[in-house]
């Protein structure tokens, strides 16, 4: 009889656990999505959003053995923690782009795997944002565009998608399959009509033409890539959210056209100067800045053997210098 009263015991302790651990669980995924994550997208420091999703990823993930899976925080979790790998390739390839500069082949040819190797974790990162992505919204490509419920949806919405893409061209340059389908791009561009692009900054409309730029056969009849680029950069600059200059840039180094790359990183970083970010959506327009910089430091690094210079970005080597006014010592004689 004993026994039997501290089954009934244990047993009304475990739900008693349960409900406590899925209040918790609700309570915390609410206030994530609807406090947390606004309060970083007004932030501009991006090293303090990548350290904060790595570190709380496991935690607020497993909640959702206890009550409803996190899909739309985990989009956002997997995002930033992809874009904290995708930071590390990036800082690898430098490294081994400067070991080439100095012909030192042995070593550039290892910090080249170690890209590899940080890249395939961001895909994997950002593969999982975008199975989270599909799981909440539906599959974009078999399924119609869903329901909103606020501005947050829609955002959360537009981050699934940039894992998507961002998880096929980290498995591209980790060299290695992840898992992801290679016609994500594809879904993803089609998936990104959902979205006003007027709304979010021209970046839909960017989105869309970065793949019909990057992967043939996708560009509509009557459509030019390019040009609809240059119109969403300019719809991010007066919006202070700059994507646009991001997705027209990846399209013009995928094209090889370094003069147009140059002329993209100029038109931002003058930009910056006159139109402040948008006070709501800072974190992306640093995250623009960021990749902006990424690309910046690459072609000067593989060009004079080091990166970007301190308050020189929007500048670059080769560029002609200003005729300095000089003194005729003849005219003060």
């Amino acid at each position: 009889m004993t026994a039997l009263a501290a089954s009934f015991a244990l047993s009304g302790c475990g739900v008693v656990n349960n409900m406590i651990y899925k209040t918790t669980g609700d309570v915390m995924q609410g206030f994530s999505r609807n406090h947390t994550v606004p309060y970083l997208l007004e932030s501009d420091d991006l090293a303090m959003g990548c350290a904060m999703s790595e570190a709380t990823a496991p935690l607020l993930m497993s909640f959702g053995r206890v009550t409803s899976e996190p899909d739309q925080l985990a989009v956002m979790l997997y995002l930033s923690a992809g874009s904290c790998a995708e930071e590390k390739a990036n800082e690898y390839e430098l490294a081994g782009l400067a070991k080439m500069y100095a012909m030192d082949g042995t070593a550039a040819e290892d910090a080249f795997i170690q890209k590899k190797r940080a890249y395939s974790l961001a895909a994997k990162r950002y593969l999982k944002g975008w199975q989270h992505h599909n799981a909440y919204y539906g599959k974009p490509d078999d399924s119609e565009c869903p329901d909103f419920d606020d501005e947050m949806d829609e955002f959360i919405y537009m981050a699934g998608l940039l894992s998507g893409l961002q998880a096929l061209n980290g498995q591209v340059q980790a060299t290695s399959s992840i898992g992801v389908p290679f016609n994500t791009a594809s879904v993803v561009g089609r998936a990104s009509q959902c979205l006003d692009n007027n709304k979010w900054w021209g970046a839909p409309m960017a989105l869309r033409a970065t793949v019909w730029a990057m992967v043939p056969g996708t560009e509509p009849k009557g459509e030019d890539a390019f040009e609809r680029l240059a119109i969403a950069q300019e719809q991010g600059k007066k919006a202070g959210v700059r994507l646009g200059h991001v997705f027209h840039a990846i399209a013009a180094t995928n094209k090889n056209d370094s003069d147009l790359v140059k002329s993209i990183i100029r038109d931002y970083s003058e930009s910056v100067k006159t139109d402040n970010a948008n006070e709501d959506w800072r974190f992306v327009d640093a995250m623009a800045e960021s990749m902006l910089v990424s690309i910046s430091d690459r072609l000067w690094m593989e060009n004079t053997g080091h990166r970007t210079p301190m308050g020189q970005f929007g500048t670059f080597w080769d560029d002609q210098q200003e005729p300095v006014e000089t003194m005729d010592l003849d005219d003060l004689l």
